[in-house]
């Protein structure tokens, strides 16, 4: 049913005259051949200018370089780590793996500065893949010459693009690639213990870009700018493969520039005029807070049709006030385009369209705690705002189910979200237990499937997908559920010496009971004295308690940049536990069961 769902999608790309492409390797073939000359990507420097670019056919000529290379060392559907800074040279490793018939797997590469804290993931994510080889450019380059190797990858042959000579591409002689062929392994965010490689095929990238670029709205006029991390299933997807399906450029920057300065994101966007974009919510918050008002006079946001919000959850407040700071500055309604998706769906599942306005729904905060969908009359109190995701892509099958029965919801009911599509991914590498629990789950009752479990609960409401949370996250206490993401915005609210998505709500377990607890990041040089330390805690405890009359049992204070995070920016909040232990050097002060303690704040 779905492979023939996938057959009938008619394709819209304009650049090409030619049937559709079946594979990854077929796509930049045609546009090779097409369009050899046109701008494929281009990489900025620090400074948001051009350092870098590619057309279509220098691309395709250093994927044959490196394939050629390739295919004289490593056996077919071997596993290669890709290694680099954001930037071109990835762009090239990850096609040279499947024009070799490779399975690429974009890693996050180590850091000489923080290899304690990057080198545990990387080192996980090699383990699992069996990955052979990693290709790394000459910043990985730098770090080995200074190390010597690194340690956990000893087995690991580096192979450095630099090294790559002119006329390797001649070695090269065509794929055999075949759309249910496996293209590249997309490991999700998690424990370090445990990482899953999501199996995503040519199939599931091509159809799955069909129907973004359709969502997305598309067309041969399209830009991107995107600062997302190649290794993750957004910027990959979103960032990269589209606009390449589109035939359009993409301007790749650093995250770590983004960060730094933000306003140098949306200034890219002026200067190159670019219509698409795409980052999760904090990086909106990020520019909200940090952008200076003698900066705006450099950003115009008139051509921007699609500013992409996903990969965590959608603060209302922060979708609006994003779109209230830069209105003035060409910034349309509805170019903030809320949207939901998972690696294992290859990217998205729901997202607005340019061409339809964002919705924030207002319900009974009791009623969604109780697993029902009842819509909060004007100025009624006790009201939860929910961002729509939007409508659902394509023609994805979403199905509302609970979790525990695996019985359809009803239509105003939150279940857990399962899915149907040929986007869906095979698997999870090397872990066929969960791959049969997470893909392969049929409906109770009815026998309909397989579906994909997503783990996230939601709703469907006049076709849009609204999201309230995740299972493993859920907080309960008393009975009563709580989402962690509402507990954290009303800390985020409630005193401004707490950092903007820097607050983690978890639960721990006492005498047998959970209880809720919470870390808080706070502004540097927020706590002078032991009274405002004494009443920052005091604020946290009085909002959570008014706005969703449940008890902290215990609060950390901690230093910036202490909450554990993934590559993405989503808090890892089954790691948070630690944090309440008072030897912890990233704990500045904490509160538990009534007591607080003052721990590594030098006061005057």
């Amino acid at each position: 049913m779905f492979l023939k769902a996938f057959l009938e999608i008619e394709p819209t790309m304009a650049w090409t005259s030619r049937s559709a492409p079946r594979t990854l390797v077929e796509l930049l073939r045609g546009l090779a051949e097409d369009r050899p000359d046109a701008l494929a990507f281009a990489e900025l420097d620090d400074a948001g200018q051009v350092r870098r670019q590619l057309t279509y056919a220098e691309l395709d000529r250093l994927a044959r370089r490196l394939a050629g290379r390739l295919r004289g060392s490593a056996e077919l559907g071997a596993r290669v780590l890709l290694l680099f800074p954001a930037g071109l040279d990835v762009l090239a490793a990850f096609f040279g793996c499947l024009y070799a018939g490779a399975v690429a797997i974009p890693a996050p590469p180590p850091e000489a500065s923080r290899l304690k804290r990057t080198l545990p993931r990387l080192r996980a994510i090699a383990a699992n893949a069996g990955a052979s080889i990693a290709i790394v450019g000459p910043t990985i380059r730098r770090l080995l010459d200074g190390t010597r190797d690194i340690p956990g990858l000893d087995s690991v042959h580096f192979l450095f693009l630099a090294d790559l000579d002119e006329g390797d591409e001649d070695a090269w002689f065509g794929s055999d690639a075949q759309p249910e062929d496996l293209a590249y392994l997309q490991y999700t965010s998690g424990s370090t213990n445990t990482p899953r490689g999501v199996m995503i095929s040519h199939r599931n990238v091509i159809h799955h870009c069909e129907y973004l670029r359709r969502c997305g709205e598309y067309d041969p006029q399209s830009a991107t700018v995107t600062w997302l991390p190649y290794f993750h299933d957004y910027g990959l997807i979103e960032g990269l493969l589209v606009p390449l399906s589109n035939g359009t450029p993409a301007y790749m920057m650093s995250p770590f520039a983004f960060l730094k300065r933000p306003s140098q994101w949306l200034e890219a966007i002026t200067r190159l005029r670019a219509t698409h974009t795409q980052a999760p919510n904090f990086a909106y918050e990020h520019c909200v807070r940090r952008i200076r008002p003698d900066q705006l006079d450099r950003i115009d946001l008139s051509s921007l049709r699609s500013a992409g919000n996903g990969a965590e959850p959608i603060n209302p407040k922060v979708l609006e006030a994003f779109h209230r700071t830069f209105a003035p500055l060409g910034l349309k309604w509805k170019a903030c385009c809320p949207a939901y998706g998972l690696a294992e769906a290859t990217l998205m599942v729901s997202c607005s369209s340019p061409s339809i306005e964002p919705k924030i729904g207002r319900f009974q905060a009791e009623a969604l705690a109780e697993g029902r969908v009842v819509e909060a009359p004007p100025n009624a109190e006790n009201v939860r705002e929910v961002t729509s995701c939007g409508p659902v892509v394509g023609r994805f099958d979403v199905a509302i189910v609970d979790p525990v029965t695996r019985v359809r919801r009803g239509p105003d009911e939150i279940g857990e979200i399962w899915l149907r599509d040929p986007s869906v991914a095979l698997g999870y590498w090397r872990h066929h237990r969960a791959t049969d629990e997470t893909f392969r789950a049929t409906i109770e009752g009815t026998g309909e499937g397989p579906y994909l479990r997503t783990g996230d609960l939601g709703f469907l409401r006049n076709g849009e997908l609204y999201l309230t949370g995740r299972i493993k996250d859920l907080i309960i206490v008393a009975g009563a559920n709580h989402a962690p993401q509402d507990i954290e915005w009303t800390v985020e609210r409630c005193d401004p010496d707490i950092r903007p998505s820097g607050v983690a709500a978890f639960p721990i377990s006492i005498d047998g009971e959970e209880r809720l607890a919470l870390a808080a990041e706070v502004e540097r040089g927020a706590l002078p004295t032991h009274a405002d330390t004494a009443r920052l805690l005091e604020a946290i405890r009085h909002a959570v308690a008014e706005e969703h009359e449940v008890s902290i049992h215990a609060a950390a204070l901690l230093a910036r940049g202490s909450l554990p995070k993934t590559a993405s920016g989503k808090i890892r909040r089954h790691d948070c536990a630690r944090l309440l232990d008072p030897h912890s050097p990233e704990v500045l002060a904490s509160w538990v069961a009534g007591v607080t303690r003052i721990q590594n704040i030098r006061m005057p």
